[in-house]
């Protein structure tokens, strides 16, 4: 009888570890599954990073030769003026598809380091310490992260 007893509590405890073998496998495979979801997402999200990051220079120049054309060469120029126009804003079209968004910080904004550079510190009349003077480029973000901060000149004037 004693031995029928031991030999029960025996099975009793080698199914009691199997049963907590098998849930840790169990738990183990679901936190796989997370994982190998939250890293397909991320990749899929973020994945573009370097090529997104190689076209900001693209945007800056289509967006620079627009603001160099002098006033008196608009007129005749109005049909080179409006195909870079048109390129500047299908890559910008592109660009938000594929969730990439555009910093554009304006004068009087204030400084905000998670998305903007200070090129420089200068006293600026009429203005705080903090404040925006000057936007040198602007910044872009893929989705919730900075590909580049927006480069700013910052007032140094006390307030």
């Amino acid at each position: 009888m004693d031995a029928t007893i031991d030999e029960m509590e025996a099975l009793r405890a080698e199914r009691d570890e199997m049963r907590d073998k098998f849930m840790r496998v169990l738990a183990e495979a679901e936190n796989s599954r997370k994982r190998a979801e939250r890293d397909r997402k991320e990749a899929e999200m973020y994945g573009g990073t370097r090529l997104a990051r190689d076209l900001l220079p693209v945007h800056d120049n289509l967006s620079r030769a627009l603001q160099a054309i002098p006033e008196e060469s608009r007129a005749t120029s109005a049909a080179l003026i409006e195909g870079v126009e048109l390129t500047l804003r299908e890559l910008t079209n592109v660009m938000t598809r594929h969730g990439i968004t555009m910093i554009s910080p304006a004068i009087g904004d204030m400084f905000d380091p998670q998305l903007h550079q200070a090129m420089f510190e200068a006293p600026m009349p009429g203005t705080k310490a903090g404040q925006i003077i000057q936007v040198m480029t602007e910044g872009f973000l893929l989705h919730d992260r900075l590909l580049r901060p927006a480069q700013v000149g910052v007032s140094s004037t006390p307030g």
